[in-house]
């Protein structure tokens, strides 16, 4: 069994999956809710808390997986990227449980973790695929092949997870911004509003959020407090339309231009609804392209897609990983 880590930012996560990578026996999230008051992600305050946890929620994933340390034939985690030091905390346990036992390390990048949840979620699933991995701090578009991801095109600025948190916050809503803009926009008119969808119309595969974020800023200034109240829902569902568009606009391009038989939308952002309606529409008009988003769960940071991605990455030995350190992209 693979015992996976994660703790790139502020969940503190630990699962047990099965050597092939395409199932989770547990997969434990400990999300820190120290942040709220600061309406954002305070790196220390991250790193302390996983501190603090790591040891429980490693023993937790242990006792759901019905197993013991003695069943783990290899340890992943992951490096990169991240908060620096959160993911220290996660990989100085790893190397802690690797090298009392003379174990392998595995050393797994976040975003490739991310894309492989979409293995979780769909046993069956096979390269090649296009994916979009669309989150607070990355938003890309990746080719998957048997030899690896090649990025194809990323935010040329803010991250549409990012986004939708700064949007939340100038329309006076909760944090995280994604599912709060959500709750908020479920009775508005999406096209009352018409925010901006950056470089819609260039061929390329960038994205682009500051301008929109700007939009809203200041159709914010022009209106009175009264009418913000009035026209919330309108504003939130026009904000969220937006984002969205950005998104599905530009992984269809990809799956045009790589001629991909299958979509992959993994991260926070995949678990939004209107995102997957939207999509689901297309897949019904694309005969023969298949969707694969994994379920809510899967989308937000956890330890499991860890493992899944530990499973076609390279291990390091025993005890060379003691040298081997995190990195903050």
């Amino acid at each position: 069994m693979i015992l996976s880590i994660e703790t790139s930012c502020d969940d503190t996560c630990a699962a047990v999956v099965e050597p092939h990578g395409r199932r989770a026996l547990s997969n434990v999230v400990h999300t820190q809710t120290e942040h709220a008051r600061y309406g954002g992600v305070v790196p220390e305050v991250a790193s302390r808390a996983h501190l603090e946890r790591m040891d429980g929620v490693v023993e937790r994933a242990l006792a759901d997986a019905g197993a013991t340390l003695d069943d783990v034939s290899c340890v992943a985690v992951t490096v990169r990227p991240g908060l620096i030091g959160a993911l220290l905390v996660g990989l100085s346990a790893a190397k802690a449980i690797a090298y009392a036992r003379k174990l392998p390390l595995v050393p797994v990048d976040h975003l490739e973790g991310h894309v492989a949840a979409a293995y979780l979620a769909e046993p069956d699933l096979a390269p090649p695929f296009v994916a979009l991995i669309a989150s607070g701090g990355h938003t890309a578009l990746y080719s998957v092949t048997d030899g690896g991801m090649t990025l194809l095109g990323q935010t040329l600025d803010d991250a549409a997870g990012e986004a939708l948190d700064k949007g939340a916050r100038m329309l006076g809503l909760g944090f995280p911004g994604g599912p709060a803009i959500s709750k908020a926009a479920r009775d508005g008119d999406p096209n009352r509003y018409d925010f901006p969808v950056a470089l819609k119309e260039k061929a390329n595969l960038d994205f682009s959020f500051s301008g929109l974020k700007t939009s809203l800023l200041y159709k914010l200034k022009s209106m009175g407090e009264g009418e913000v109240r009035e026209e919330l829902p309108h504003l939130a569902a026009g904000y969220e339309a937006a984002v969205v568009e950005a998104l599905a606009r530009k992984l269809l391009r990809a799956a045009d231009l790589h001629d991909a038989p299958t979509l992959v939308v993994a991260v926070g952002v995949a678990a939004n609804a209107r995102l997957r309606r939207r999509l689901g529409v297309e897949e019904a008009k694309r005969l023969g392209t298949r969707l694969v988003v994994p379920p809510p769960e899967l989308c937000t940071d956890n330890a499991a897609m860890i493992g899944a991605a530990a499973s076609n990455t390279p291990a390091v030995p025993y005890p060379d990983y003691l040298s081997l350190n995190a990195r903050s992209v």
